[in-house]
């Protein structure tokens, strides 16, 4: 899946920049100092990449996170670490607050003349398909997040590098790969707009009835070019890709509302309760129903 490619700018004096946005990914300000703020167009409410590497903190709010081919669902406090390059979306449910900080730190770049910084490399790589900061690690990052965006010079670069080193030395329990594939040598087309405005309507309108037709006409692209365009860059065929989109939406249904099974599977665009039920125990080893009765376990 082609996503639009962010042009990423860092402020004079910073080698890496911090975002905070309190009520939509559209209204963002980057952090220059204590008491002081740019405004900067959001880009993060749509399908998108840049070369920098990004950790993104969730304070509120709660939707779908795509990452290169994962779709799931998030919440408040979901913390994630993407690699260059890396393709990715929040599909937002209401308002939502958070902080992201970027980065690009390439071969050239002096942070690696310091040897003690070698060990960061590995971290890196497997930041290509995005990871999933959980547990302890998740809380110490947070804090340390929070004391980046505070801090200024010298001091908030020496906290940004123990935050890199919490993450790099952080036990496999607390780091959950995404993306089943890095993207990071993808090449860029001509096909990336035409592909993100796709996503963008299947996004919007998955709970109805999604023609490829009309995807053609959006994307103004021949089948075979969109079947194929979609495939090599979401890892996954349209209809997957929209069963995924479904299904997401269907557990959020069945965890907080109270619905029957065949409501919550028309409702979220499912049009035989079978292949719902079906697909539902393929991808997460249940059924809704005993999805549901997990779920309400765990809430009490």
């Amino acid at each position: 899946m082609k996503a639009i490619r962010e042009k990423v700018e860092l402020p004079e004096g910073h080698s890496f920049r911090v975002l905070r946005w309190s009520k939509s990914l559209r209204e963002v300000e980057c952090l220059l100092g204590p008491g002081r703020t740019q405004a900067v167009q959001g880009e993060g409410n749509h399908w998108h990449f840049h070369k920098e590497m990004e950790l993104t903190l969730f304070t509120d709010g709660e939707g779908t996170r795509f990452v290169g081919d994962a779709i799931g669902a998030f919440g408040s406090g979901d913390l994630v670490l993407l690699g260059e390059r890396l393709p990715h979306h929040w599909h937002t449910s209401g308002s939502s607050s958070g902080l992201s900080i970027q980065w690009h730190f390439p071969e050239s770049h002096p942070v690696w003349a310091f040897p003690e910084n070698l060990e960061l490399r590995q971290l890196f790589k497997r930041a290509e398909r995005g990871l999933h900061l959980r547990g302890r690690t998740a809380a110490t990052v947070t804090a340390l997040m929070q004391e980046v965006a505070r801090g200024r010079g010298a001091g908030q670069l020496a906290t940004m590098l123990r935050l890199l080193a919490e993450v790099a030395e952080a036990p496999e329990a607390d780091l959950a790969l995404l993306s089943s594939r890095s993207f990071t040598h993808r090449a860029e087309s001509h096909h990336q707009k035409a592909i993100s405005r796709s996503v963008q309507h299947l996004v919007a309108n998955f709970r109805d009835e999604v023609r490829l037709d009309d995807l053609l006409k959006i994307s103004g692209l021949s089948r075979p070019t969109f079947a194929r365009q979609f495939k090599q860059h979401s890892g996954r065929s349209f209809s997957a890709f929209v069963n995924q989109l479904r299904l997401q939406a269907a557990r959020r249904e069945l965890r907080d509302g109270d619905r029957g099974v065949l409501d919550v599977a028309l409702a979220c665009g499912f049009r035989q309760v079978t292949f719902f039920n079906r697909l539902f125990r393929r991808e997460l080893g249940c059924t809704p129903t005993e999805y549901r009765r997990r779920q309400r376990r765990k809430g009490r």
